[in-house]
């Protein structure tokens, strides 16, 4: 019993450092988005997994903050969206975890918001998305349902 609580404790240690990380590199982000034309409307259109055929793809740590996110919003799991769209969507139409959403979804791969962010002045800060999933055992990036029903 002793090591299964030393464990929690640990994983509990990780799971913060690593959630600090991902704070620090999605602020990083946004001071590097600030200087770009981008004008994202809130349309939620890039949400629309199945209209767009683009699913954002997360790292182990992106989804613990997404999954955070999540809880914080009163949910407890993930459910598909009956019309093919993003499951962290509600009612309204709107992101639930928009303070939390994951890196894909900051770069607005929306085209009307601007289109892709160029990977050259993003790279550094996707690396070290990549690096701290590997520190927390996570195996790549994976679709957004599934990595963050995984963490939830």
């Amino acid at each position: 019993m002793k090591s299964a609580g030393k464990r929690q404790k640990n994983t509990s240690s990780a799971d913060r450092e690593a959630l600090a990380e991902v704070a620090a590199i999605y602020a990083e982000l946004e001071h590097r988005l600030a200087a770009l034309p981008r004008d994202c409307r809130g349309s939620t259109r890039c949400c629309r997994f199945r209209l767009t055929g683009e699913i954002p793809v997360l790292t182990r740590g992106e989804a613990l903050v997404a999954a955070r996110g999540v809880r914080a919003s009163g949910r407890r799991q993930l459910k598909p969206h009956p019309e093919g769209a993003c499951p962290l969507l509600g009612k309204d139409g709107l992101c639930q975890i928009y303070a939390h959403r994951p890196f894909g979804c900051r770069t607005h791969f929306c085209g009307p918001a601007g289109g892709v962010v160029p990977r050259r002045l993003v790279a550094d800060l996707i690396q070290r998305l990549e690096a701290l999933d590997e520190k927390l055992g996570g195996n790549g990036s994976r679709n957004l349902p599934e990595a963050v029903a995984d963490a939830l």
